[in-house]
């Protein structure tokens, strides 16, 4: 029995993606792909070679000869796990029980995927054994190891994709007194795996880490991601928060599980800062990721310990200061590391003298009054340029007691640094003062110019950019210089308290109103920047605060137009489900001003479109697409008009409206003639195409789409930028109006082209290019293809959180395992994902699934069923026409055929041949005839039956190595020798 015969309706939509063996003489399909857990005995980070392969398992790849292997996913578990333990005997139950975690099979399955990899291995071949079965026992791996082999991959960020960003900060030039703290951290680290790094604010916990982190690279192969937690406001957010710092796209409310699936295998350590604030989110997570992500090392941050499984605690105390009583020469004191750290910071901060032995006490009792907290260090050690020794530890008596005794109703962790921060802050001018607290309004980085846009009012540039670089010299300001551009960053401690001051002083709302205003602006300049999304990312935390102020308390107009520009950053982010409550918040707050706006036309279009991929083809998103377009023709901005066109062009075609969809597609045609733009011309040529292919004309949706074809490569220009995508889909329904118009080989050569190519592409392009690119390789019977399609397209969908297409994925591997003959696991799959697609009111895939679940009937013997199901189908598409009819018809006269009513089969395989023929289909019309030609030849019609087919089959001129011209060829052949015999 298969694993996926089990599959339910109600889990369809949660279950993991499903692995399907790529040799179409596997015999069984895996209904799910998990990694199997505790591959303690493997470093993950390595492989091995053995005879003429190596096994990557970081990548999952079995190559030969440098030559990838294709191999399905379990048969790759298996030969892992077999792997890990060479020349021992690991029994059924092991595998079984490693390989499906979560499922009941029988050794039947087990068999299968043994069969699958001694094939992949040629094992028995020329005498070669790598597993042998010990009877009563198990498996063996028996190959010789000759050596280990290093990833491929050193870092996790080409793991999860070449656009995710460095994480991990600069480190200081030079880090006082914690170099043995490092090492023993990252001993920890090895050996504990999960290690809290637990102080007082101030005291280095962040410093520390990123020394750590950097010291662990090598040991990590580059797989360091930083996560500073310190920039959210919600502790809901700590999950989306970890997956962006990896580069995974986040569409869902919870992306935890697509986290936790996205580490279970990789080696890495994951870095969390700060994490006192976000505590229980952020421990709940910590917990999850150590026990379902073995290989994952944890180094967290945190005032407060997090008190969850596998946690070790590393308690970083304060810097050693010189001891008290004692007589210490300035060569003494020195060696000190708190005292060290003064005296490096105030040179660094422009003071200059040679430190004397009396100098030296005074530095020793600053420290000691300081308790050795690095972040009071540093800020006592930026003013001695200002005042002086003697004067800074004289001023630091007098605040002294602010540090010990500050408000017993102030958040815990400014009971003793915000009273250090205090003291220093009266330590500034007035100038820097003002500018640091202005400056506490920005959430993680910001520039200069961001910061002389918001900090100004009554300063000047001169002023800010002045006060900045003095803040950055006390250490009050961080600076990140990795780029062309220095970057900026208060520290969280600093930033917390600058707020208070910035509140308690009144002027919040104003430094809060001037903040989202330029954001507003800064979104408006990115969004014709090639390189937008990083810089997205980058700034993403800044936009969020924005909008929380401005909708919570702030300027409601101003939300709504920072919103409405907003809304190209969480598309671009593929932060669907984000996109769709800022918008939805926005639309439900516009006023009479803003209504009928240009703003309120770009809300409506990301609300409809975000609508659509993460909730389903709704109403809602019909409604809020139509009425972007209602306002985009009241502008004179065409290409708006024609993204929305293109939009509501995409909403009838998933809905399978393909009328709807034919006439959507004509207007964008007569939208991109006004624009007198060919690469707009370009765009709806690709648009008419695809929905010509699609209600059944393929002449003029090949004269279209190779038009389309001719502008869409040379479309990378700022206006027409939004053009992009649609040459891919064109290209891909290229190769599938070539199939059917009888150009196999052009047809394949295209797809494999096309599939090929994912890199460029977004998420939901790269989705269409999969399940279109396997109906070219299913057509003409190159199922090994088909797979490869359906094996990337499942867990690349369930990425994205994109629901549909994940659906889709289900579906086509459903009609895979029904061809070979798996009908009632197949059927189980089709269904499960017509009803995930049918909630999700997107059908234009059901006319295909309906025909392979009666084809399921069919070869169960359920030849009634299998009628009323072909029945329903035709009569639901024959009112807007469907590029399928002609199959349709065919199967309904194979049907009629087994039912023994040969004259209603013959009239429904002329139909198909006569609608055919109509459709330029000449692909359908083989098929139809050659099964016309069968049935006339059984009915002793044999000259006729001959004839008919002949023509047909003389129509091509290529692909004669495909399924159906090899099915025709040899009908013929047969005519042939009987009517000769």
């Amino acid at each position: 029995m298969t694993t996926l015969v089990g599959l339910s309706k109600t889990s369809f939509r949660s279950s993991p993606s499903i692995s399907l063996p790529r040799s179409p003489d596997c015999g069984k399909l895996s209904s799910l792909s998990k990694h199997f857990k505790d591959r303690d005995d493997l470093d993950i980070g390595t492989g091995i070679a053995f005879g003429p392969f190596r096994l990557l398992v970081t990548e999952r790849l079995l190559e030969k000869a440098g030559v990838p292997v294709p191999l399905g996913s379990r048969a790759l578990d298996i030969l892992i796990l077999l792997a890990e333990r060479a020349g021992e005997v690991v029994s059924k139950r092991d595998l079984i029980s490693r390989v499906w975690p979560d499922l009941t099979v029988d050794e039947n399955s087990l068999r299968v995927h043994i069969v699958s990899l001694r094939k992949a291995l040629g094992d028995g071949k020329a005498g070669a054994r790598y597993v042998t079965n010990v009877t009563g026992r198990g498996y063996c791996f028996v190959a010789p190891i000759t050596q280990a082999v290093k990833s491929k991959f050193p870092s996790i960020r080409e793991a999860a994709g070449s656009e995710q960003p460095q994480t991990l900060p600069l480190r200081l030039s030079r880090m006082v007194g914690r170099d043995a703290t490092v090492r023993t951290i990252s001993e920890r680290l090895e050996a504990q795996r999960f290690v809290t790094i637990h102080g007082p604010g101030g005291i280095g916990k962040t410093t520390v880490a990123v020394w750590v982190g950097h010291a662990q690279l090598a040991a990590f192969e580059g797989a360091v991601c930083f996560v500073d937690l310190g920039t959210l406001k919600n502790p809901s957010l700590v999950p989306s928060a970890v997956a962006s710092a990896l580069g995974l796209p986040v569409q869902s409310s919870d992306p935890t599980p697509d986290l936790i699936h996205f580490l279970r295998n990789r080696r890495m350590l994951l870095i969390l800062d700060n994490c006192e604030h976000v505590i229980d989110i952020a421990a709940t997570l910590a917990a999850r990721i150590f026990q379902q992500a073995p290989r994952v090392a944890i180094l967290a941050t945190s005032r407060e310990v997090l008190k969850v499984e596998g946690e070790h605690i590393y308690r970083l105390s304060a810097l050693e200061c010189p001891p008290e009583g004692i007589e210490l020469t300035a060569a003494q004191i020195l060696a000190f590391p708190a005292a060290h750290l003064f005296a490096e910071r105030a040179a660094a901060g422009g003071f200059q003298f040679r430190l004397t032995d009396e100098d030296a006490a005074i530095v020793a009792e600053i420290c000691r009054k300081l308790d050795g907290v690095a972040l009071a260090i540093e800020l006592a050690a930026g003013r001695v340029d200002t005042y002086g020794l003697l004067e800074t530890a004289g001023l630091l008596d007098n605040r002294l007691s602010l540090f010990w005794h500050g408000q017993r109703t102030a958040l815990s962790r400014h009971r003793t640094l915000a009273t250090m921060v205090d003291w220093s802050h009266d330590l500034l001018t007035d100038v820097e003062r003002t500018v640091l607290r202005r400056l506490s309004i920005f959430v993680g980085f910001f520039k200069l110019e961001a910061a002389q846009a918001v900090a100004a009012d009554d300063l000047d540039a001169t002023q800010i950019a002045d006060a900045v670089g003095r803040l950055a010299a006390k250490s009050l300001i961080s600076v990140d210089a990795c780029g062309p551009t220095m970057r900026y960053r208060l520290l969280d401690a600093t930033r917390n308290y600058a707020f208070a001051k910035l509140v308690d002083c009144g002027e919040e709302d104003a430094v809060a109103r001037r903040h989202a205003v330029y954001c507003r602006a800064f979104l408006e300049r990115a969004d014709g920047d090639d390189n937008r999304r990083s810089i997205y990312m980058e700034h993403l935390g800044n936009v969020r605060a924005a909008l929380q102020w401005s909708f919570d308390r702030g300027d409601v107009a101003l939300g709504i137009a920072l919103a409405a520009v907003a809304t190209r950053l969480f598309l671009e982010l593929s932060l669907l489900n984000e996109c769709r409550r800022w918008t939805e918040r926005a639309l439900s707050m516009l006023n009479d001003a803003a209504l009928g706006t240009q703003d309120e036309m770009k809300l409506q279009e990301a609300l409809g479109l975000s609508l659509m991929f993460t909730i389903g083809n709704n109403k809602q998103a019909h409604a809020a697409l139509s009425r972007g377009l209602e306002l985009a023709e009241k502008f004179p901005d065409r290409i708006n008009q024609f993204r929305l066109i293109g939009r509501l062009h995409l909403y009838h075609r998933r809905a399978g409206n393909l009328r709807l969809m034919l006439k959507f597609a004509m207007r964008a045609m007569a939208i991109a003639k006004q624009m007198a733009d060919p690469v707009g011309i370009a765009a709806a040529n690709s648009l008419v195409g695809v929905s010509r292919h699609l209600v059944g004309n393929q002449t003029d949706s090949r004269a279209h789409l190779e038009m389309a074809l001719v502008r869409l490569p040379f479309s990378n220009r700022t206006k027409a930028s939004d053009f992009g995508f649609y040459r891919e889909r064109a290209r891909i329904a290229l190769a599938r109006t070539l199939w059917l118009q009888g150009y196999p080989d052009q047809a394949v050569r295209i797809a494999r082209q096309v599939v090929s190519e994912p890199a460029t592409f977004e998420p939901v392009t790269l989705c269409i290019v999969l399940i279109w690119g396997f109906s070219v390789f299913r057509w003409t019977g190159d199922w090994a293809s088909g797979e490869e399609c359906v094996e990337r397209l499942i867990p690349h969908a369930e990425r994205h959180s994109l629901t549909a297409y994940r659906a889709v994925g289900f579906g086509l591997a459903g009609e895979m395992l029904i061809k070979r003959g798996e009908i009632e696991a197949g059927m189980d799959l089709l269904r499960g994902s017509m009803q995930t697609l049918h909630a999700d009111q997107y059908t234009l895939y059901a006319t295909e699934f309906n025909a392979a679940l009666a084809d399921g009937f069919a070869m169960t013997g359920r030849i009634d069923q299998a009628l009323a199901t072909i029945d329903q189908t035709i009569a639901r598409v024959s009112r807007d026409g469907n590029f399928l009819m002609p199959e349709l018809l065919r199967a309904r006269g194979k049907l009629l055929e087994q039912t023994a009513d040969e004259r209603g089969a013959e009239a429904c395989f002329l139909r198909s041949i006569e609608l055919a023929g109509r459709q330029s289909a000449l692909s359908w019309r083989l098929r139809a005839s050659t099964d016309l030609a069968r049935l006339r030849f059984s009915r002793g019609r044999c000259e006729e039956a001959r004839k008919l087919l002949a023509e047909t089959y003389a129509c091509f001129n290529e692909g004669f190595h495909t399924v159906d011209l090899r099915a025709a060829k040899q009908t013929l052949e047969d005519m042939s020798q009987t009517i000769v015999g």
